[in-house]
This record gives C-alpha cells, structure tokens and sequence, in this order.
C-alpha cells in the first residue's frame, strides 16, 4: 500500500477543527484497498464558493462555483493530488436535500477521492459509475462506525 500524508487546510472559518473527521474519512477509504490512490501528499482545502469558484475560473475557464475540484496526482512531485471543496456548497446542497451537513461534506471529499482514484463524471455512463463508487465509499464509513462528524459555528 503506497503511503499517503494529508496536509488539511480549512480556510472556511465557520467550520471548526475539521482535521480529525477528514482524517478518519479518507484513514477509512484508504483502508478498504477499494479505492487506491497513488501515494505521496495528499492536499486538501475547505473553501467558500468565493475561493471554488476563483480556482475553477482560472484552471477550468469556468467562473461559477462549484462543490469539488480534484487536481491530479504528480508522482515526480510526491503528490498524490489535492481536492479543493466548497463547504458554502455542501452547506446549501444539505439543506435543500434535507441531508445532514457531515454527510454532505463527506460525500465531496469522497467524490475528490474517487477522482484521484480513476473514476470520472464527464459523461452519463461515467457519472452512473462514479455514484456507485461513492455509495460504496459511504458503505466503507457507515461500516467503519466512524461516526463523522463536522461542526460549523453557529453565531
């Protein structure tokens, strides 16, 4: 199994100490031997819409926000990738569908994973195949009992 470190930068203030819940999430994942990714730094930053939809304008040509970029891994590097995700979208996506707001975030940075470990959204069949993967990595932590949990600050 290729070694994986996370380097976590929650740059959204209203989400208190996610560290440990991102940790557990992708400890879990990386565990089952379902999903592998290469191995080396594994980057991942907690963004508003505002910083999503700035780094999708500039790497995509697409200025409107988004719930998840994945940037791929560069083993001459030692990166095994980094995943950009929007908490402002994983908080109004959970409200609108009635979903816990931990599972929601969950659900993005599972589906940065699942980029990195080859599976893409780019055209129907692709897409069906990416929500079976997901439903499957949220199998893996709903077995795992890992009982995530991410917090915002509530003033």
């Amino acid at each position: 199994m290729q070694v994986i470190s996370l380097q976590i930068n929650n740059q959204y203030s209203a989400l208190i100490a996610p560290e440990a819940g991102v940790e557990a999430l992708f400890r879990s994942i990386e565990s089952s031997g379902k999903f592998p990714i290469a191995g080396g730094e594994l980057s991942i930053a907690l963004v508003s819409d505002e910083v999503i939809a700035q780094v999708h304008a500039d790497f995509m040509d697409d200025p409107t926000p988004t719930d998840v970029i994945t940037f791929p891994a560069n083993p001459q590097m030692e990166s095994a990738g980094e995943i950009i995700v929007s908490v402002d979208h994983a908080i109004s996506r959970a409200t609108e569908l009635g979903e816990p707001f931990s599972r929601e975030l969950s659900l993005y940075l599972i589906h940065g994973w699942l980029h990195l470990a080859g599976y893409d959204d780019r055209n129907e069949a692709d897409r069906a195949e990416m929500r079976q993967a997901e439903q499957a990595a949220l199998a893996i932590l709903d077995a795992a009992d890992s009982d995530l949990e991410f917090t915002l600050r509530t003033e």
